[in-house]
């Protein structure tokens, strides 16, 4: 779903709720080296996480608020359910009509956005530095009391099953690799299933499965809500506290159990797609617990491997053995490695001419990733996937004016309690050792570690024929 806001003026006196910061907060104002964003981080009675980060660079404010349920743990029996309920997000609240917190800010300047992802659910607006008080408070109005009508959700099953229609079904390469591979790779059904939807679980949810799934995900101790960029923090915190801290939230059910058995075989899957005009593969690789220094090992071995046109892969599938024009993959087809917080691969892609095979391609990556099993990489190529790493991730926290920086700090905050983990980002990768790379390939890398989505193209496509480019 994209969104964009306008603009309602809110000109209320909160001269005695300035200073009304609950007893939990806590502030890190001296981040360690490398990375330094500055972190406010509380939590308000009714369980909202709350995370403000200052930044006065350009006159602008991003609120960004995150809802702890994705794809991953939407009902089994309603498959594309999230998704469908991050539209209905944008149908009209108690005192904001159908669409009216699009035009709120677009009218102001300002641009939105929401999406549904792995493991959350967010909704974001970037908006000039004085609209910061009525963007929260439009937030809150819709956390407090969502207008879920039966009219609004018949209306928005179709344009989800539209969007399905037109993005999967009816679109080349519709589900590759970014829902093929988990599909394939993962046998917990909460990881593996169609995270899209099928059009029959769409068409089947209720008024009943709406209110339901907003009652359960969609309240404050579920939440959190980031501010970040341009704004006065005594000012922010008093807004905060007038228009979330009342919000009623109630413990929501237990999340359901997301483990993933050790991989012992390599999977392969083959299908056709009917409206491919050349043949694809994917690969993937299941990856360490999220945090631990392997997981920080295989995001070096991501920027070796599989980032820029200076990785191994690109340089022995593309440059030398011109398999492709180029490859596609890394941690979180959906994000990034940092926000996400279940099972996840480290994947590679790339659509090829039908002159290969897939496993001679295999084959090639293979004795590519070799290279960084047999022996330890020098230090000096750790150094540079640092730097590439580093430079990414700046470019990220500056991307639509401050929402990636918003992006990190709420994924931090949503799973691990600790949004300040941003300024441990790049302390965590100078801590991979060359010997550590080695063993983490040698474990997470290995063939019975992978999963194989080969698609070929159908014989009766014509512009399949003749190597159609």
């Amino acid at each position: 779903m994209k969104g964009k806001f306008s603009h309602i003026l809110v000109c209320l006196a909160l001269a005695v709720l300035i200073n009304a910061l609950p007893a939990r907060a806590k502030v890190v104002s001296e981040p360690g080296p490398g990375i330094s964003v500055p972190v406010t981080y509380y939590k308000l009675p009714n369980g909202l996480k709350v995370v403000l980060s200052q930044e006065h660079s350009a006159p602008l404010v991003t609120v960004a608020v995150y809802y702890n349920i994705g794809f991953r743990i939407e009902p089994r029996d309603r498959t594309g359910f999230a998704h469908l309920f991050e539209h209905l997000m944008f149908q009209g609240s108690k005192n904001l009509g159908k669409m009216e917190f699009i035009r709120l800010v677009e009218g102001n300047g300002g641009v939105l956005n929401g999406s549904t992802r792995f493991d959350f659910t967010n909704y974001f607006a970037v908006v000039p530095a004085h609209k910061t008080e009525t963007i929260l408070w439009a937030e809150a109005d819709r956390m407090r009391g969502l207008d879920i009508t039966q009219d609004n959700l018949t209306n928005q099953q179709g344009v989800v099953g539209n969007e399905v229609k037109v993005n999967v079904l009816n679109q080349p390469y519709g589900t590759f690799p970014w829902i093929d591979l988990p599909m394939a790779a993962f046998q917990n059904w909460y990881n593996s299933h169609n995270f899209y939807g099928d059009l029959h679980d769409i068409e089947a949810a209720t008024l009943t499965d709406a209110k339901s799934f907003a009652a359960k995900y969609y309240q404050p101790q579920n939440a959190v809500l980031v501010v970040a960029g341009d704004f006065d923090e005594a000012a922010v915190k008093g807004w905060v506290q007038k228009y979330f801290a009342n919000i009623p939230s109630q413990k929501p059910d237990a999340f359901p159990d997301l483990t993933e058995p050790r991989q012992e075989q390599e999977r392969t899957v083959t299908r056709v797609d009917n409206l491919a005009k050349k043949p694809a593969l994917g690969f993937g690789y299941q990856m360490p617990k999220r945090g631990t220094p392997e997981y920080y090992a295989m995001g070096l071995l991501d920027q070796i491997l599989i980032q820029g046109e200076d990785s191994m892969l690109y340089q022995e599938l593309v440059k030398k053995k011109n398999y492709a024009s180029g490859i596609n993959g890394g941690i979180n087809y959906l994000g990034n490695m940092f926000n996400y917080n279940g099972p996840m691969l480290l994947a590679c892609d790339l659509i090829h001419d039908d002159k290969f095979s897939p496993q001679e391609i295999l084959a090639s990556a293979d004795s590519v990733i070799a290279q960084v099993q047999d022996k330890p990489v020098d230090q000096a190529v750790i150094d540079r996937a640092i730097v590439k790493l580093r430079s990414g991730l700046y470019d990220t926290m500056t991307q639509f004016g401050g929402f990636g920086r918003a992006d990190l700090l709420a994924s931090f905050a949503l799973f691990d309690d600790k949004p300040d983990n941003i300024n441990e980002i790049e302390a965590n990768f100078r801590k991979v050792t060359p010997k550590l790379l080695q063993k983490t390939a040698q474990e997470y890398l290995r063939k019975t570690n992978r999963t194989v989505v080969i698609l070929t193209v159908s014989k009766s496509n014509p512009a399949a024929q003749g190597g159609a480019q």
